[in-house]
C-alpha cells in the first residue's frame, strides 16, 4: 500500500524542502494599513466551548491580541436553549462546559459594540483513532521523517472532511531552563475520498535526516525540526463542510493575502466550528526508535 503514496509523499516532499528554503529568504512585502475588523474564533466540541474575540492587527505589529472583553455571547442549541458563554480570564477567551451532541446544530451569537455577528455550525461524527506512529521514509532518494496516523472513517460512503494539529514541547537546548511551552508545530486539512473503504490515513511530514543532521543549534530551521526528546500532541477534528472550506482556503491564500470565507455573517472574519475531537496518544520522539520502513 505504500506503493500507492509515493507520488503524494514525493509532492509533499518537494513542497516542505521548499518552504524551508524560502525562510532563508528575506523578502519585502508591500502592504498598506486597514482598519481593524472583528476576528472571531469560535469552537463547540466534545471538550466544550471556546469563543475568542480579537481585532485584527498591523502586520508590523508582533504583540498577541488580547480576548476583547464586554462582548455578549451565547451558543443556542438544536432545542431552543440558550447558553451564555462568560468570559473566562484563567483562558483569555470566552468558555463554558457545554458539550457538543454529534448530529446537533448550534447558533453562535456575538453582540460586540452594538454589531450582532450569527453562525451555525453541525458536528459530524468523530474519527476514532486506531494507529499512529513515527515512520522513516524514502521519498526521492532522501530520507524523510513521517507521522502516520490511521482512523476510522466515521461515515463510509459519505464525504468526510477533517483538521488535523500537532502541538509539541520542545526540547531545543535554545529553551534549556526555561518552561517548556506547547505550540503548533503542524496543521492542516484533508478529505477522506481516495481513502480505503472505512480508514482514513493523514502522513504528517516532518522534516528529512538531512536537515535535522546539518541543522546545527543556532539555525533559525531548528524551529521546523524535531528535536530529540521533544513531546507531540496529534489531535484530529471532524468538520463540517463551511468549516473545512475556511480552513483549506486559509492555508491556500496565505501566500497572497486573500482572507477565507467565513461562516459567520455580519461582516467579521473568523470562523465557528461545532467539531468532534480526538487524540492520538502524546509521545516522545526518540529517533532510535522509529520504525524504518523504507528499507
Amino acid at each position: 500500500m505504500k506503493r500507492m503514496f509515493f507520488f503524494r509523499y514525493s509532492l509533499l516532499a518537494l513542497l516542505f524542502v521548499a518552504a524551508l528554503a524560502s525562510c532563508q529568504k528575506e523578502i519585502t512585502i508591500d502592504y498598506h494599513e486597514v482598519a481593524p475588523l472583528v476576528m472571531i474564533e469560535g469552537r463547540v466540541s466534545n471538550e466544550g466551548t471556546n469563543v475568542l474575540i480579537t481585532h485584527t492587527r498591523s502586520m508590523n505589529d508582533s504583540v498577541q491580541g488580547e480576548c476583547i472583553v464586554g462582548a455578549d455571547v451565547t451558543v443556542t442549541t438544536d432545542d431552543g436553549v440558550s447558553h451564555t458563554i462568560a468570559y473566562n480570564p484563567s483562558k483569555r477567551c470566552y468558555s463554558s462546559a457545554l458539550f457538543g451532541i454529534p448530529g446537533q446544530s448550534y447558533r453562535l451569537s456575538v453582540t460586540l459594540d452594538g454589531h450582532c455577528y450569527e453562525a451555525t455550525s453541525t458536528m459530524p461524527l468523530p474519527a476514532k483513532i486506531k494507529t499512529a506512529g513515527f515512520l522513516w521514509e524514502t521519498i526521492l532518494e532522501e530520507r524523510f521523517l513521517v507521522y502516520e496516523v490511521w482512523a476510522e472513517d466515521p461515515q463510509p460512503g459519505v464525504r468526510n472532511q477533517f483538521r488535523y494539529r500537532v502541538d509539541r514541547s520542545s526540547a531545543h537546548p535554545r529553551l534549556k531552563g526555561k518552561k517548556s511551552q506547547r505550540r503548533a508545530y503542524r496543521s492542516g486539512t484533508f478529505e477522506d475520498r481516495g481513502h480505503p473503504n472505512g480508514l482514513i490515513f493523514n502522513d504528517v511530514l516532518c522534516m528529512s535526516e538531512k536537515m535535522s543532521k546539518e541543522t546545527k543549534e543556532d539555525d533559525e530551521d531548528w524551529e521546523h525540526l524535531l528535536q530529540e526528546g521533544d513531546t507531540i500532541r496529534y489531535s484530529l477534528m471532524t468538520l463540517d463542510l463551511p468549516v473545512y472550506e475556511y480552513f483549506r482556503s486559509l492555508s491556500a491564500g496565505q501566500g497572497n493575502g486573500a482572507n477565507p470565507k467565513s461562516n459567520i455573517s455580519g461582516g467579521c472574519l473568523g470562523y465557528f466550528s461545532a467539531c468532534s475531537i480526538t487524540h492520538a496518544e502524546t509521545v516522545v520522539y526518540r529517533a532510535s526508535d522509529v520504525v524504518d520502513v523504507s528499507k
